[in-house]
């Protein structure tokens, strides 16, 4: 069985959000090096330090495999974030009832941080993530119940009750 419109609507949202993790990571990490690296040659210069000399090179090269370390460490989060958006994504589309549950789940996570990020500082931004969120919790959950209740569609997997059975 496959999913029902909502759901399929869910996991094109979901895929979008992967897929656009996985760009703006590879897209901002190709500058963090960049920016980190010259903004200790520029501390350097300020300071009037000779680049070529013991302490400012040991300076300088211990900025740029900090630099490394968070690049490599960005790129993780985007990726595992992106794998575990998009591996949602896949299981909404084809009705798995197992992201059903990661839907549900993950997306309830959010909601408390979001909430507060609101209360800081409202923005419609912010506002709309919430109230996006909400709502996909609310209706995966709402879908997972009313399977569970019998009056939704049944599980995916599981064949259609016939009249009479």
């Amino acid at each position: 069985m496959t999913a029902d419109k909502g759901e399929r609507v869910v996991a094109a949202f979901e895929a979008a959000k992967g897929t656009l993790v996985l760009l703006v990571g590879f897209g901002l990490l190709a500058f963090v090096d960049e920016d980190t690296q010259r903004l200790a040659e520029e501390l350097v210069r300020t300071l009037h330090l000779n680049p070529a000399k013991h302490l400012p090179r040991i300076f300088l090269d211990a900025a740029e495999r900090v630099a490394d370390v968070r690049l490599w460490t960005l790129a993780a989060f985007a990726f595992a974030y992106s794998v575990l958006r998009l591996a949602e994504a896949y299981g909404l589309w084809f009705g798995k009832r197992w992201a059903e549950w990661f839907a549900v789940g993950s997306g309830a996570l959010y909601i408390p941080f979001e909430a507060f990020a609101l209360w800081e500082r409202a923005t419609w931004v912010r506002g709309a993530t919430l109230t996006a969120n909400i709502a996909i919790v609310a209706y995966v959950g709402l879908t997972l119940w009313r399977r569970q209740q019998g009056r939704g569609p049944p599980a995916p997997g599981k064949p259609e009750p016939t009249a009479g059975s």
